[in-house]
């Protein structure tokens, strides 16, 4: 490895290592004191305190990774400019695009990187760190299985409404079920008070049935209990939605498939699957950003330079926010609506760099 190579990463992980330990422990701190009035009301022992804080922190490195790098960039390159040895490598007849190739060689490592580790460490320690709060702050029970209100399931060519589910008692709440032929037309609707499980059947009590008669009407009947042979168990409702942290790439990619062959839109479940792709070369836009801002700053110094560095993230995290949301309501295509805010700022960083040797 050449010497000045040796040099500039040398510079760079001193950079970075201080930049993220700032910001963690800025955002572990505005986490812990807006948290810290529901860990005394649900008395939190201190050592789970710790624990919940401690799984949290790799996720929390992954946010703050992309930032920290683009502010070590900026400092690096601002204090390189400061002390002339960008002019002195000029002078030398180095391209200043050469000279920063080995850092965006080693930003588009740190992206391969950040998401292997996204992929094998942030959904354990993020289903952890969810598993202490819900167990001890929101005091449900450990097994995992938890109570669901307003739930909505498709099944072939049925589909369930159910009010409340209890996975303790095997209870529904005030369900109704749908029952459709192929055309989706509703051959019979079944309403009751509760529906209980017996161990190999529902049994559904105080409800009308609706059932379809051959005229196209429908013939109404009251019962005090019915027994319901349908696929599904008990554990087919207790099942708590885990969130996208939770999963990595590919189970949440099957969940998302699932959703879909159920019927129900899930566009929000495909963005997230695609910004998983797209979030970790935040990094390497990041250094693209970085260099040209420090180097091409004329005045105010290294303040100012990191002052715009943090208006770029704030923009980044704006086009980002925006693109997401229009994926979720289904006006842009996941991929478009991931991709999006790395497209726009990696041409634009593109063009910035482009100015630096003219």
């Amino acid at each position: 490895m050449p010497v000045f190579t040796k040099y500039l990463y040398k510079e760079f992980f001193k950079l970075l290592l201080l930049c993220l330990f700032a910001f963690i422990s800025i955002y572990m701190m505005v986490h812990f004191f807006g948290k810290v009035d529901n860990f005394i009301e649900a008395e939190v022992p201190r050592n789970v305190i710790v624990s919940y804080l401690l799984y949290l922190l790799p996720f929390v490195v992954v946010q703050m990774l992309p930032p920290a790098v683009l502010i070590a960039v900026i400092i690096m390159f601002s204090l390189m400019r400061k002390n002339n040895e960008i002019m002195a490598l000029k002078a030398c007849g180095i391209k200043v695009f050469d000279f920063m190739r080995p850092i965006f060689f080693l930003g588009f490592v740190l992206s391969l990187s950040l998401f292997l580790f996204s992929e094998s460490v942030v959904p354990y320690s993020s289903s952890r760190a969810n598993a202490l709060w819900r167990i001890y702050v929101e005091k449900r029970s450990e097994g995992g299985v938890y109570g669901r209100d307003d739930i909505w399931y498709r099944s072939g060519d049925a589909i369930y409404w159910i009010a409340r589910f209890d996975p303790n008692k095997k209870t529904m709440y005030r369900p109704t079920f749908y029952f459709f032929d192929s055309s989706f037309r509703l051959l019979k609707r079944i309403d009751g008070r509760v529906a209980v499980w017996t161990g190999k059947t529902w049994e559904v009590r105080n409800g009308i049935t609706l059932t379809a008669d051959k005229d196209g009407g429908y013939g109404l009947t009251r019962f005090k209990q019915i027994y319901l042979s349908i696929p599904e168990k008990p554990g087919t409702f207790a099942k708590e939605e885990r969130q996208p942290e939770e999963m990595g790439y590919w189970l949440l990619k099957r969940f998302a498939e699932k959703v879909q062959d159920e019927g129900y839109d899930a566009s929000r479940y495909f963005v997230d699957l695609n910004i998983k792709l797209s979030f970790p070369f935040i990094v390497f836009i990041m250094v693209l950003l970085g260099a040209p801002i420090a180097i091409l700053q004329k005045r105010g110094g290294t303040p100012v330079s990191v002052a715009m560095g943090v208006v770029a993230c704030f923009l980044y995290l704006i086009v980002l926010g925006v693109s997401r949301s229009l994926g979720f309501a289904g006006i842009l295509p996941p991929i478009l609506s991931a991709w999006l805010a790395n497209g726009i700022f990696f041409f634009l960083g593109s063009f910035l760099i482009l100015k630096l040797d003219q």
